[in-house]
Protein backbone atom coordinates (compact mmCIF):
# COMPACT_ATOMS: atom_id res chain seq x y z
CA UNK A 1 0.00 0.00 0.00
CA UNK A 2 1.17 3.81 -1.23
CA UNK A 3 0.46 7.08 1.22
CA UNK A 4 -1.95 7.92 -1.37
CA UNK A 5 -4.49 4.59 -0.62
CA UNK A 6 -7.96 5.77 -0.08
CA UNK A 7 -10.82 4.18 1.96
CA UNK A 8 -14.71 4.68 2.04
CA UNK A 9 -16.46 4.06 4.62
CA UNK A 10 -19.90 4.49 6.99
CA UNK A 11 -19.36 5.88 10.23
CA UNK A 12 -21.53 4.41 12.55
CA UNK A 13 -22.38 7.36 15.06
CA UNK A 14 -24.03 9.25 12.69
CA UNK A 15 -24.81 7.17 9.38
CA UNK A 16 -22.58 9.88 7.01
CA UNK A 17 -19.86 8.27 4.35
CA UNK A 18 -16.40 9.42 5.10
CA UNK A 19 -13.33 9.37 2.57
CA UNK A 20 -10.38 8.66 4.22
CA UNK A 21 -6.57 8.18 3.62
CA UNK A 22 -5.14 5.54 4.88
CA UNK A 23 -3.13 6.61 8.03
CA UNK A 24 -5.13 9.78 8.55
CA UNK A 25 -6.85 10.49 11.52
CA UNK A 26 -9.88 12.58 10.15
CA UNK A 27 -11.53 12.21 6.23
CA UNK A 28 -14.19 13.99 4.32
CA UNK A 29 -17.85 13.66 5.18
CA UNK A 30 -20.27 12.84 2.64
CA UNK A 31 -24.08 12.55 2.72
CA UNK A 32 -23.68 9.76 0.29
CA UNK A 33 -21.55 6.54 -1.01
CA UNK A 34 -21.44 7.53 -4.18
CA UNK A 35 -20.65 11.09 -3.24
CA UNK A 36 -18.03 10.00 -1.11
CA UNK A 37 -16.44 7.52 -3.94
CA UNK A 38 -16.44 10.52 -6.70
CA UNK A 39 -14.31 12.79 -4.56
CA UNK A 40 -11.98 10.06 -3.40
CA UNK A 41 -11.27 9.24 -6.65
CA UNK A 42 -11.37 12.99 -7.89
CA UNK A 43 -8.57 13.28 -5.09
CA UNK A 44 -6.67 10.19 -5.66
CA UNK A 45 -6.19 11.16 -9.32
CA UNK A 46 -4.86 14.82 -8.27
CA UNK A 47 -2.37 13.25 -5.56
CA UNK A 48 -0.91 10.50 -8.51
CA UNK A 49 -3.09 7.71 -7.59
CA UNK A 50 -3.46 4.71 -5.37
CA UNK A 51 -5.60 2.28 -4.42
CA UNK A 52 -9.34 3.26 -3.39
CA UNK A 53 -11.53 0.66 -0.71
CA UNK A 54 -14.74 1.41 -0.63
CA UNK A 55 -16.79 -0.48 2.05
CA UNK A 56 -20.28 -1.53 2.28
CA UNK A 57 -22.83 -0.70 5.07
CA UNK A 58 -21.96 -4.41 6.69
CA UNK A 59 -18.20 -2.79 7.02
CA UNK A 60 -17.50 -5.53 4.13
CA UNK A 61 -14.83 -4.33 1.33
CA UNK A 62 -17.37 -4.17 -1.62
CA UNK A 63 -14.86 -2.84 -4.10
CA UNK A 64 -11.34 -2.46 -4.31
CA UNK A 65 -10.27 -0.20 -7.66
CA UNK A 66 -6.62 1.16 -8.52
CA UNK A 67 -7.22 4.92 -9.67
CA UNK A 68 -4.82 7.17 -11.46
CA UNK A 69 -2.08 4.69 -12.22
CA UNK A 70 -1.38 1.12 -13.72
CA UNK A 71 -2.61 -1.59 -11.62
CA UNK A 72 -0.12 -3.95 -10.25
CA UNK A 73 -2.31 -7.32 -10.46
CA UNK A 74 -4.54 -6.38 -13.89
CA UNK A 75 -5.68 -10.12 -13.89
CA UNK A 76 -6.80 -10.20 -10.72
CA UNK A 77 -9.29 -6.79 -11.02
CA UNK A 78 -12.57 -8.48 -12.70
CA UNK A 79 -14.06 -5.44 -11.94
CA UNK A 80 -13.57 -3.23 -14.74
Amino acid sequence: MADNDRMVFRRASDQKWIDKRNGASRGFVHDTQAAAATASKARLLNSGGGDLTIKGRDGLIRSKDTIGRKDPLPPRDKEH
